[in-house]
């Protein structure tokens, strides 16, 4: 009896210990993971006016999670504008515990309309609506500054030669001045009650919305006006 009591007690043992152990299943939430992170860049890019293509979306190692609801955060460095290579982190948790932190990279195309030539403008030349156009180019190949209207860049001259098929930025560029210094201007003070006009004389020179020092030709006091057009400027009343 005795010998029949213990060798019950071992074989429990054995089937206890040496039994397959329950692991719960594990679910590949790769292409779960990867249209997150589409929607992400979507969502990071919307209203900026850019069209926004996803090149290429890595994750390095197999994506084995457990079964059941997995919620997923994404982290982007904070420095990131939306466009341009990127390394993400994406955290995912189930009931609150951290079951994976997974990394993720990212290369996002963005496009945006910007000016360019034509055709080599040499410096110093002033520009015309022939000798540029509006194209998409990629973001990530130019600068902020790049001009992303045809009238940010007509009536001002080329501060350096442009290349055709170049960029045009805005610091590249400068306006043209529609007064110049020593040409005679007519003087406009006004409110909502009246308007005055006198004859004066330009002291420097500038661009339309520019202010300069003309003189009042009657009082000869030098004053501060705003340009207007290429024989008006404006002063405070």
């Amino acid at each position: 009896m005795k010998r029949y009591i213990s060798y019950s007690l071992v074989m429990y043992l054995l089937l206890t210990f040496f039994s397959p152990v329950s692991v719960p299943a594990a679910v590949n939430r790769e292409q779960q993971v990867r249209e997150l992170v589409t929607a992400f860049v979507t969502s990071r890019t919307s209203g900026l006016g850019w069209d926004v293509h996803i090149r290429r979306i890595t994750i390095s190692d197999a994506l084995k999670l457990p079964e059941g609801a997995i919620d997923y955060e994404i982290i982007a460095p904070q420095q990131w504008e939306g466009w341009g290579s990127v390394a993400l982190a994406v955290v995912a948790r189930q009931k609150e515990r951290v079951v994976r932190n997974i990394p993720v990279r990212v290369e996002v195309e963005a496009l945006t309309d910007m000016v360019v030539a034509l055709h080599q403008i040499e410096r110093d030349t002033l520009i015309s609506a022939t000798d540029v156009a509006l194209q998409k180019r990629e973001i990530a190949q130019s600068s902020h500054l790049s001009a992303r209207t045809i009238d940010d860049v007509v009536g001002k001259k080329a501060r350096s030669t442009f290349r055709a098929n170049q960029p045009i930025r805005a610091d590249q560029l400068e306006r043209q001045p529609l007064i110049k210094s020593g040409q005679m201007v007519t003087i406009i003070a006004e409110n909502d009650v009246m308007k005055v006009t006198v004859a004066g004389k330009a002291r420097s020179s500038g661009a339309e919305g520019d202010s300069i020092r003309v003189q009042n030709l009657t009082s000869l006091k030098e004053i501060p006006a705003i340009v207007i057009n290429a024989t008006t400027v404006q002063v405070a009343f």
